[in-house]
């Protein structure tokens, strides 16, 4: 399994690099299509067949490079995203705060009639630049010997836990299989909380207690923390409740919203 989401990710990134660079060709052709023509000569009629919309394709593109360095390169997640989104607040519209998501609005800021040009889309191309060197740099961490693999093997240990919590459940082992579902989620909720450098003054903090912290740290929405709430009831009541039973509905309900969690919160 580690080498099969191993290759997954090697084979995701080296897609996104050279979605990347037809995207980069493509905004520089939009905005000085001459010197694009100029640079290739006479390859640019087979290059151009290549040259994607960048319009309807950039905005895949960056949901999933950003996933990907959420899970690879999370440090430089903020990086990747203020190229793209316009700052707040911004009074006026400069070279320097113009972003990618201005360009897809086409906006240009000109004065004298439209005379004169202040910024236009061409004050994208570096933002995107950027974009490309962030996906680049996640990359080469990946293929680096220093890469620290742990949190891929332990998402690969995960998705055999919940794997091995479904087969309990399947064969009528409710209890069991919640509380196998339950130690994933404590564990991955353990391992955010280290992630962004959040820790407990509890010596063995529970599904609850990780589920606040991550909360006050802003790292959980509402919504999200509810359902991890809930998802932390079920599990007490596979644990500990010997007034009843769970049901099989309640635990499927633990098995899904740890694999999604496991999957979707780093």
């Amino acid at each position: 399994m580690m080498q099969k989401n191993l290759a997954k990710f090697k084979k995701d990134l080296e897609k996104l690099s050279k979605d990347g660079n037809l995207l980069f060709l493509s905004m520089q052709y939009s905005c000085d299509p001459d010197k694009i023509r100029e640079l290739y000569g006479k390859d640019f009629e087979k290059i151009e067949k290549l040259i994607p919309n960048f319009d309807s394709e950039y905005q895949t593109w960056y949901s999933e490079s950003k996933a990907l360095i959420k899970q690879l390169l999370p440090d430089r997640l903020v990086d990747f995203s203020r190229h793209y989104e316009k700052p707040k607040p911004r009074k006026d519209i400069d070279y320097e705060n113009y972003r990618i998501e201005d360009y897809l609005q086409g906006l240009k800021v000109t004065r004298g009639g439209g005379r004169e040009l202040i910024v236009g889309p061409s004050a994208a191309i570096p933002h995107l630049e950027q974009q490309l060197a962030i996906v680049k740099a996640v990359t080469a961490r990946f293929e680096s010997s220093l890469f620290d693999i742990h949190q891929l093997v332990q998402a690969d240990l995960f998705d055999s836990e919940v794997a091995a919590a479904q087969e309990l459940l399947k064969n009528g082992f409710l209890r069991a299989a919640g509380a196998v579902a339950g130690v994933v989620l404590e564990k991955h909720l353990g391992q955010v909380a280290k992630n962004h450098n959040i820790s407990s003054r509890k010596k063995n903090p529970t599904i609850s207690d990780f589920n606040d912290l991550l909360k006050n740290e802003d790292i959980l929405d509402t919504p999200a923390w509810r359902q991890i709430q809930r998802l932390g009831d079920i599990r007490n009541l596979c644990d500990h409740n010997k007034e009843r039973e769970p049901t099989k509905d309640e635990v499927q309900e633990l098995i899904n919203g740890v694999d999604k969690f496991t999957k979707t919160l780093f």
